[in-house]
């Protein structure tokens, strides 16, 4: 059992080509390659450079986390000394050649930003041990990995890229790699201005980041968690009561979309469903809840747990006494209705509807989508994203086909931006300039019993206008004479009435990005004209007569 002794390439690339489903994650313990190839789910062996490269980077990051947690046992130190000697062996060509030519190049990876997030962890397993084990061997190593941070960061604010996600990894690999070396040399760290409160520093990327709401500014759900656990696993050792109120609001966000249960919807980029991520939540609301007591995850972190399953080897557990005082208190003021997306809850139902902005390429074409969850069923979700090295399913899931949202004569629509508005207990969105000539606005009323959805959309020409349904459970369909009935059977059960314009079409299509294979009923709601609305009514309890009729008053 030993960490791979190669380079790593793009962990992307670790993708099945013909079903597009992540490969399997075995072998990384022996450090060597599956003979054979790599296993799909669906039987396939995969055995490319790309795939072996991507194998890599996973197996190092397997290894970073071990010996992370051999840490807090005092183990660990041999292999940190072994790690160090074939990293620097490794790297002493410079930059890693086979990276693509869009890709800031890494030494041991592909990436710069691989070398920071596998850098991280081991540097927070050195400073673990240092002053009780002999680490010197490990100096070269941490200084070069500083040197690399500074680097790529200043090659970051050079491209005009300062807010990008990658600088908040290069920021907190230049602070846990410098603090290392700092207690290995039993020396005090003096790389505070330069990593969290300069110029460049953490605290201006944060400001930088994220908008007054708290939200990373690609509005994805897993690139703002990627970018919140750089800044905590920067903070080790810091006070709370010292990190600007933003981050706290960060916090907050992942809070404020996840369901009772501690489903964290997949909004734009980002993995829908996958065991790395999970332990990236569990790390996130364990750092979190030491951080703040304003904001819970604890939902979150049960959630998280058990999508992680028995194999679990209990690091997040021992990561109490992470900042140097108290958690925060005050509670944030509400977010308001200008927020990047809109949250209801009521009668069960946990609903958010995207109308901000676009997110920039980790951005998908969802506006004015409509996602639906139960506490612990994905009844109607964003469908997440594959792993990138997939041309053509990652398209399929960045596209407007893929979500529960309107399509217009078949086409993606251009990048946009809502307005959004609150009354009471409605909120409603509006959307111009992505399909030309075309306005639509959707509203969402909230009552103690059930949700009721409008959609309108008028065009200066007749067109195709078809409303989308994009489940991930068992639906069914039936068509009355005088309006469609739908149920949504998971965990929990949904119950849909439906009334307006055209008719709704059903056909089968791919579930979300865990396993593209995986066929769901899709209705296409479709209506030819200028103009058209679509009203729904959603319950957890079947749809009386009585309650049918809210849908009359529209």
């Amino acid at each position: 059992m030993n960490p791979p002794t190669e380079r790593g390439g793009w962990w992307h690339e670790y993708v099945c080509p013909a079903h597009g489903v992540e490969l399997e994650h075995v072998g990384f313990s022996s450090g060597v390659f599956p003979a054979g190839g790599a296993p799909c789910s669906y039987g396939c062996r995969i055995d490319t450079p790309a795939v072996r490269g991507a194998w890599t980077v996973l197996a190092h990051h397997f290894w970073a986390r071990r010996i992370r947690l051999l840490a807090y046992d005092g183990a660990g130190a041999d292999l940190l000394t072994s790690y160090a000697r074939l990293y620097l062996d490794l790297t002493k060509e410079g930059e890693h050649e086979q990276a693509q030519g869009w890709m800031q190049r890494g030494r041991l990876f592909h990436q710069a930003l691989t070398d920071a997030v596998w850098g991280v962890p081991i540097a927070h397993a050195i400073r673990t041990l240092a002053g009780g084990q002999e680490l010197g061997e490990t100096l070269g190593m941490l200084d070069d990995m500083v040197a690399g941070a500074r680097r790529a960061r200043d090659a970051m604010v050079a491209q005009d890229k300062f807010s990008s996600n990658y600088t908040a990894w290069f920021n907190a690999l230049g602070t846990t790699a410098s603090q290392a070396s700092a207690a290995v040399r039993g020396t005090a760290w003096d790389g505070a201005g330069e990593w969290l409160t300069g110029e460049h520093g953490q605290f201006a990327h944060l400001a930088a980041s994220t908008g007054e709401d708290g939200w990373e500014w690609e509005g994805s759900t897993y690139y703002h968690g990627f970018v919140l656990r750089a800044y905590l696993l920067s903070l080790r050792g810091q006070d709370p009561a010292t990190v600007p109120e933003q981050l706290e609001k960060m916090i907050a966000v992942l809070a404020g979309i996840a369901t009772p249960g501690g489903i964290l919807p997949a909004l734009h980029d980002g993995p829908y469903r996958r065991v790395p991520l999970a332990l990236e939540w569990l790390e996130i609301a364990a750092l979190a809840r030491q951080f703040t007591s304003a904001v819970d995850l604890t939902a979150v972190a049960a959630h998280a747990r058990a999508e992680i399953g028995p194999d679990y080897d209990g690091l997040e557990d021992r990561l109490d006494g992470w900042f140097a005082g108290p958690p925060r208190t005050t509670a944030l003021p509400d977010r308001g209705p200008g927020s990047t997306y809109a949250v209801i809850r009521t009668a069960g139902i946990h609903a958010i509807l995207d109308h901000g902005p676009h997110g920039g390429s980790h951005g998908h074409h969802d506006k004015l989508a409509l996602y639906l969850y139960g506490s612990t069923t994905p009844w109607q979700p964003d469908p997440g994203q594959v792993p990138y090295g997939h041309a053509q399913w990652r398209a399929h899931y960045m596209s407007v086909v893929s979500h529960p949202t309107l399509r217009i004569d078949g086409l993606e629509p251009a990048e946009a931006t809502g307005t959004v508005s609150r009354n009471g207990n409605s909120i409603s969105a509006t959307v111009s300039g992505w399909y030309a000539g075309v306005d639509a606005t959707r509203e969402l009323i909230a009552a103690d019993n059930y949700l009721l959805d409008i959609v309108r959309v008028t065009a200066d020409r007749e067109c195709e206008i078809v409303l989308q349904f994009r489940p991930d459970v068992d639906l069914t369909v039936e068509v009355g004479p005088r309006a469609t009935r739908s149920t949504w059977t998971g965990d929990e059960t949904l119950y849909g009435y439906h009334r307006g314009d055209g008719t709704p079409v059903t056909r089968p299509g791919p579930g979300p990005a865990d396993d593209p294979q995986r066929t769901r009923t899709w209705i296409d709601w479709t209506v030819t004209g200028r103009s058209a609305t679509f009203c729904s009514v959603y319950s957890t309890a079947p749809i009386d007569d009585d309650l049918a009729e809210v849908i009359t008053d529209v």
